[in-house]
């Protein structure tokens, strides 16, 4: 007498199949050994301050552009005294709150604020960045290897005594890369690549055989 097969195990073998037979599952793979490789040669330099809340850190937003303003000074030279002054990180608060020359993301202690600086527009002062220690203000003077966001112009500087906000012009710097680390890293991936394809492909047979014997 035949057994009616459950339609979810089916589905279940169909899309085992699927995984086996297509290139999808390599594809995506591959795709992920590509972003990692791009974001391993993304770069940042970018300062912050740190405040208690939001309702500080709009007022110190203002004294900086007015500052800058009133005695024409260049916006990155005030924001890096103001953190000197009113920062609560005292990691960095005497460096101007710098929190990297042109370091890769994840480098930040806050994951919030490490997005921020590989999404906020360059050469913009911005904030407040709420985060798990505060209010931030950010302000990120080069990003580099991201084409998408920035275009080619990638570096914010100050082109003569009048240009208190900057101006963003090209950079020749590169993003450069652990290639020990790098491969360490995908090897691990692709090991792991392997055995799951390995699994799906034992699997899929496992569950047509027994449909098949199920069917008779």
């Amino acid at each position: 007498m035949r057994r009616r097969v459950p339609f979810s195990w089916m589905l279940l073998v169909f899309f085992l199949l699927q995984c086996r037979c297509s290139h999808g599952f390599v594809g995506r793979a591959l795709q992920k050994v590509q972003k990692d490789f791009q974001a391993l040669t993304r770069r940042v330099t970018a300062r912050h301050i740190l405040v208690a809340d939001e309702q500080v850190a709009l007022a110190l937003k203002r004294k900086i552009r007015e500052q800058s303003i009133d005695k024409n000074i260049f916006v990155v030279d005030v924001f890096a005294e103001a953190a000197r002054k009113y920062s609560l990180d005292e990691s960095n608060r005497e460096n101007g709150g710098l929190l990297g020359n042109l370091v890769a993301q994840g480098y930040c202690k806050s994951s919030i604020l490490d997005r921020a600086c590989f999404q906020v527009p360059l050469g913009q002062l911005e904030g407040p960045i709420q985060s798990e220690y505060g209010s931030h203000l950010l302000i990120v003077t080069e990003r580099i290897n991201c084409p998408k966001l920035d275009g080619k112009n990638t570096r914010l500087i100050m082109q003569d005594s009048n240009d208190i906000f900057g101006t963003l012009r090209p950079s020749d710097r590169r993003g450069k890369i652990e290639l020990t680390d790098f491969v360490k890293d995908q090897l691990g991936f692709w090991f792991l690549v392997v055995i799951a394809g390995g699994l799906v492909a034992e699997l899929a047979e496992k569950l047509a055989s027994l449909l098949s014997i199920q069917n008779y």
